[in-house]
């Protein structure tokens, strides 16, 4: 593996026992504006989409390649040829909640089933929202398959309190050994976390920026906001043979600027990040916020032509889609 350019990096700073984002705020909204949030008036809900093209189960990727799948929301199945078999975010559960009964219901069911997942080596965990982690999914894979779970600084109490026993956790910059020469490190991100009402910002979160022995290289976002960081990651880690890009849960701007980016900001990042690829991802799955279904999908393709970027290098794939991905050398 190369050595990345990484002088001058610093990890996650904290004020008191909260994380802060890359530029020093205080992560996420406050409780006065989701106030103002919850007293405005709410948006339609989702009807479910009509079903789409069904895709082949996913076959291992040859020689120079990864194999990516879409599950849905920001999930994928990522293979990877000599190496681990990697799983984003995992969620099968109906709706992502802390209660069964309540909470964003799945409009889409998941990409593959549960059963047809080959065996998982590594969950690469972008931070504890419940719909990225979702422990009935993550206990799931425990009992099948015990995989290694790599996320940010302090979530490992949460998840050891679930059984959940193999947990590697990991500083922005910093990162860890996979199976077959594989290195995967936690990168920045402009977002927050939190499960409850008191535990906002105490753990941290962020993406990874995965290498392989050969030099090919893949990037999943997690959840970010717009920011300097990712031009950042692109000079230190880049380029990315393939970036797995948020499109989704964007509206209102006012409110979630400061967690996640929409469709104009993920194309300004596609080139800040200095990828030859993107994938979109976190769109049509949960509804987290309002803007219409298909809305995503839209501002994704009218921001890409306006840059002069074509279909091809950045595009959202089908529920279930499996994609081969060059791997080239850095």
């Amino acid at each position: 593996m190369t050595a990345p350019d990484l002088e001058g990096a610093r990890g996650a700073s904290r004020k008191g026992r909260a994380f802060l984002n890359p530029d020093g705020s205080v992560a996420g909204q406050s409780f006065r504006a989701l106030w103002r949030l919850m007293r405005e008036a709410r948006a339609p809900r989702w009807a479910r989409p009509a079903p789409g093209s069904a895709f082949a189960p996913p076959e291992p990727p040859p020689p120079g390649h990864a194999a990516v799948t879409f599950l849905g929301h920001a999930s994928f199945l990522i293979r990877l040829h000599g190496g681990p078999t990697l799983i984003t975010d995992p969620i099968w559960s109906e709706r992502c909640s802390p209660l069964p009964f309540l909470g964003p219901k799945r409009v889409r069911p998941p990409g593959l089933a549960f059963e047809a997942l080959p065996r998982i080596d590594a969950v690469l965990l972008s931070h504890n929202h419940y719909d990225h982690c979702d422990i009935p999914t993550l206990k799931r894979l425990q009992r099948r398959d015990t995989p290694r779970i790599l996320t940010g600084l302090s979530n490992a109490g949460l998840l050891r309190r679930h059984g959940l026993r193999d947990v590697v956790e990991l500083d922005w910059w910093q990162a860890a050994p996979l199976p077959g020469g594989v290195g995967a490190r936690f990168t920045p991100a402009r977002h927050f976390a939190a499960r409850g009402l008191h535990d906002r910002a105490r753990t941290l979160w962020g993406g990874f920026a995965l290498e392989t022995a050969a030099g090919g290289r893949l990037y999943f976002m997690g959840d970010s906001g717009w920011g300097a960081h990712f031009a950042e990651i692109g000079r230190r880690l880049g380029p990315f043979d393939l970036a797995l890009i948020p499109i989704g849960a964007y509206e209102p701007r006012w409110f979630m600027d400061v967690v996640h980016i929409d469709p104009e900001e993920a194309v300004r990042a596609f080139r800040d990040l200095r990828a030859r690829r993107a994938l979109a991802m976190h769109f049509g799955t949960f509804q987290l916020t309002r803007e219409p279904i298909d809305e995503p999908e839209r501002r994704l393709a009218a921001a890409r032509a306006a840059m002069g970027i074509p279909e091809s290098a950045f595009r959202a794939p089908g529920c279930g889609e499996t994609v081969l991905v060059p791997l080239a050398l850095a």
